[in-house]
């Protein structure tokens, strides 16, 4: 597992973190990007966009070659920068 925090002005805006895991179609690791939260004060302003940007070079770095999420249907507003930073798949996830 890795982690990142984003800090303004000394005041912590957000954090990541990820658990890179092993997987059954690869050779690779794949990395699941668990937690995304930036503050609701600075959200718009790049730092939820910088997250998964260090998020990615970290994937990079240690080979993995997925990174992957999941978000609410109804938080339209972060799937505006996913969008821009990912591509969404078709898949819908089952729970017990």
């Amino acid at each position: 597992m890795f982690a990142y925090v984003a800090e303004q002005d000394g005041k912590l805006v957000g954090f990541v973190h990820c658990v890179p895991h092993r997987a059954t179609w690869t050779k690779t690791t794949y990395c699941y990007l668990e937690d995304l939260f930036v503050s609701p004060d600075v959200r718009g302003g790049g730092v939820g966009r910088a997250l998964i940007e260090a998020v990615y070079a970290r994937a990079d770095e240690i080979g993995s070659t997925r990174v992957y999420w999941l978000t609410d249907k109804n938080n339209t507003t972060a799937q505006q920068l996913y969008d821009k930073l990912a591509t969404r798949m078709s898949f819908i996830q089952y729970r017990r």
